[in-house]
């Protein structure tokens, strides 16, 4: 008998406002750019992919290719998918070493 998995997405697991920016913040630090866009993706899905590229003023298509591994968005589309997303980016100073 075969075992059947299915795979494993993030989205299903993003259900609230502290997971949500607890992961996208451990996905910013992570050297790997493709880290973060995957992880904005995964929030994105969690929240609907029509609904999020709607209201950053873009189509589906447009959205996923925008943020699919390899990508390099515009700076001015990735903030309309945060807007869209209910989010904002702060920054912290790092603590001298």
């Amino acid at each position: 008998m075969t075992e059947k998995y299915s795979g494993f997405d993030a989205a299903d697991y993003l259900d609230s406002e502290e997971t949500i920016t607890e992961f996208l913040c451990a996905a910013a630090e992570d050297e790997n750019p493709d880290v973060l866009l995957s992880a904005i993706g995964a929030v994105a899905r969690a929240r609907g992919m029509a609904r999020v590229a709607e209201d950053a003023g873009l189509n589906r298509e447009s959205l996923y290719k925008a943020l699919s591994p390899g990508a390099h968005p515009r700076h001015d589309t990735i903030q309309r998918v945060i807007n869209a997303l209910g989010l904002k980016i702060r920054f912290q100073a790092l603590s001298p070493p």
